[in-house]
């Protein structure tokens, strides 16, 4: 093991107890184990700059991530409920479970996959110019979008019942 392994070894297993104890005060446990994950993999990237003592930076790490992982949950949530006024309300009875259906698709997508699928279907944008908003190539981004809407429909599919289930 060389010296930077040695150091982010001995800096995780002196303060992820707490780096994680703080992440549990401000999301659930799954989440925290996240945020704390990727303050230690932060630290890696950084580790020959970190200041001493470095708890304080450590702490300060995961709360950005907690706040990002926030600000993401709320955008979420927003594009669902902007996603949910569109519905048409014509035959409530059959729509329910089709509306339920796709906002659960939905919300187990991505934010990139999320992101795609606004872009090109909400605002119908060309992936040219939705390419320049998400930051890549247009190629790329017509993968991405290709890929959400797989995503997509293979979640549609997992949520709509079967023959079986039907009868």
């Amino acid at each position: 093991m060389d010296d930077s392994q040695a150091r982010l070894t001995a800096l995780y297993e002196e303060h992820y107890r707490s780096v994680l104890s703080y992440a549990l005060l401000r999301a659930d446990q799954g989440a925290a184990e996240d945020i704390a994950g990727e303050t230690f993999v932060i630290a890696w990237r950084k580790l020959d700059r970190l200041p001493e003592p470095p708890l304080p930076w450590l702490l300060g790490v995961a709360r950005n991530l907690a706040r990002t992982q926030r600000r993401t949950a709320l955008r979420r949530q927003t594009l669902l409920a902007r996603l949910a006024e569109l519905a048409p309300a014509a035959d409530v009875a059959e729509q329910v479970t089709e509306r339920q259906a796709a906002l659960t698709a939905l919300a187990e997508l991505s934010e990139l996959d999320a992101e795609a699928m606004l872009l090109a279907g909400w605002y119908g944008l060309t992936p040219a110019q939705a390419a320049r908003i998400a930051g890549c190539s247009t190629r790329a981004f017509t993968v991405r979008l290709h890929r959400a809407r797989r995503r997509l429909t293979d979640a549609l599919d997992l949520t709509r019942p079967t023959f079986l289930e039907q009868s």
